[in-house]
């Protein structure tokens, strides 16, 4: 069953994307103290999370900051290499990206998908949520093939 406003972030190893390389994270305390908008892409570089969904976020992060959000967080299925390039790419200083290059953490939260018939294997889901110290207080998934609920608008219109 896919995690739930209320439910505490589940604690599995991730990787933060630094410029100074892969920094070992478990996201039970990397969530812990603060408010974070965290917004997860099927991978880096794909067609939407490029075109539409990380510049959602660049471009809204300072108004999520504004509205009590300590830090926006992107992560998905790849390395932190990727996700770190990624960033430094299309991104910005005001996003962070974790990296769940096993997928332990799609799992964790059960909001996994299977896109091996596109070639890409187990990935996450397309989703956004506000956690507030551990905990989810909002959770946005979106239906496959889509791209709405899971903006960093929607997300705005939320706090």
């Amino acid at each position: 069953m896919p995690i739930q406003v209320g439910d505490r972030i589940p604690d599995v190893h991730m990787s933060l994307a630094t410029p100074e390389g892969p920094v070992p994270v478990k996201s039970g305390d990397y969530f812990a103290g603060k408010r974070v908008a965290l917004f997860a892409v099927p991978g880096a570089y794909t067609p939407t999370c490029s075109a539409r969904h990380l510049p959602s976020y660049v471009e809204k992060a300072k108004e999520l900051k504004g509205k009590g959000i300590d830090e926006v967080v992107g992560t998905s299925v790849n390395d932190a290499f990727v996700m770190g390039a990624w960033n430094k790419e299309q991104g910005s200083e005001d996003i962070t990206m974790l990296a769940d290059g096993n997928g332990d953490f799609a799992k964790a939260v059960g909001l996994e998908m299977d896109g091996s018939k596109f070639g890409m294997g187990q990935r996450s889901q397309r989703y956004s949520m506000i956690v507030n110290d551990g905990v989810v207080e909002q959770l946005n998934v979106e239906a496959p093939g889509e791209y709405q609920a899971s903006s960093a608008e929607a997300l705005l219109g939320q706090l």
